[in-house]
């Protein structure tokens, strides 16, 4: 009761100067003269004057609630005016897209506002995986296939191709998988290019990181180009997979049905091994090399995917500087 009182004598002093003055006026004539009134009667009434005084204190006692929830009645009795900021709000207000405003006014000047949704967030897809093609590429149910983005496989008939594609049998085959898009939507050929999970595993990356496939650059599909590297390298130095098994023999890396538009990846004559390994075209350490020492972009692609090297990992500056996309030589033919 308290606490409602207080909260009722705070509005009643946040409301203009006449309405409170009138308000206050009215209270201290009205109920003033009544407990004037009934003294005067006490005080005429009786003649013993421990009597007359005793009962007007006691009038004046037993009426001073009453007194208090008068005054208290009569202000919070009183319509409070509308506030002139929830006024403005309904004439003034701007609608933007992050503001949501229920009133005849706004809805009547500003229509609805087109919901936008984020595009930046990936999407995953959720298919069923239904045949093996190769290493690197499957088909999903509906004859759809999918290419791998960022690898590449041995061609059938070449050194651990056979292997590859059991590999990949192996992950994915009959399974329910996770297709995740980069920037391209297909190839030349009409594929899905996709980076493939399977729960948390992505397929693209473990076979790089196991030795059945090698690093496959072309942009703009380089979203996790720096991870595929790392997982290049590991598997690399562990002799794993064809790394191991390919020694004297050429990984083909140029496929028949070659994947992204027109590159073309020449394949080592012998695997790629640690940087300063002596097995890539150079040395990856000294001397330090530039596109002159090559004749074709995809060979300096060769070279720089052979030592590692990436657009944050450069250091004989085959990348152009100020690009850092990870592809070497660019301006060669």
């Amino acid at each position: 009761m308290i606490e409602n009182l207080s909260n009722k004598i705070r509005n009643f002093w946040n409301k203009g100067f006449w309405y409170k003055a009138g308000i206050i006026l009215l209270a201290i004539l009205v109920w003033p003269i009544l407990l004037f009134i009934l003294c005067y009667y006490l005080y005429h009434k009786f003649q013993n004057p421990f009597l007359r005084w005793g009962s007007i204190a006691a009038v004046l006692i037993i009426t001073s609630p009453i007194s208090i929830g008068w005054v208290g009645g009569i202000i919070g009795s009183s319509p409070s005016p509308q506030p002139k900021s929830q006024e403005t709000t309904q004439t003034e207000i701007q609608i933007s897209p992050s503001t949501e405003v229920i009133g005849e006014q706004t809805q009547a000047t500003n229509p609805p506002q087109e919901t936008i949704i984020p595009t930046s967030i990936s999407i995953m897809q959720q298919v069923k995986v239904v045949r093996i093609i190769d290493g690197d590429t499957i088909e999903i149910e509906g004859g759809q296939r999918i290419r791998y983005i960022g690898i590449d496989t041995p061609e059938s008939g070449g050194c651990f191709a056979t292997q590859s594609t059991n590999k990949n049998k192996e992950l994915v085959e009959g399974k329910t998988i996770s297709l995740e898009k980069d920037v391209s939507e297909t190839d030349r050929y009409g594929r899905l290019l996709r980076y493939v999970y399977v729960g948390d595993v992505m397929i693209n990356e473990a076979l790089v990181k196991e030795g059945y496939a090698q690093v496959y650059t072309y942009p703009p599909d380089v979203k996790y180009n720096e991870r595929f590297l790392a997982a290049q390298v590991e598997a690399r130095n562990n002799n794993k997979g064809l790394w191991s098994s390919c020694q004297n023999t050429p990984i083909p890396t140029t496929k028949s049905t070659s994947t992204q538009q027109t590159i073309s990846t020449p394949s080592p004559t012998t695997p790629p091994q640690s940087s300063g390994g002596g097995s890539c075209k150079y040395s990856c350490s000294s001397p330090d090399r530039d596109c002159s020492d090559f004749s074709t972009h995809a060979e300096a692609q060769a070279f720089f995917n052979c030592c590692g090297f990436s657009a944050n990992n450069d250091p004989m500056k085959l990348d152009s500087v100020g690009v850092g996309d990870g592809i070497a030589c660019e301006s060669l033919p």
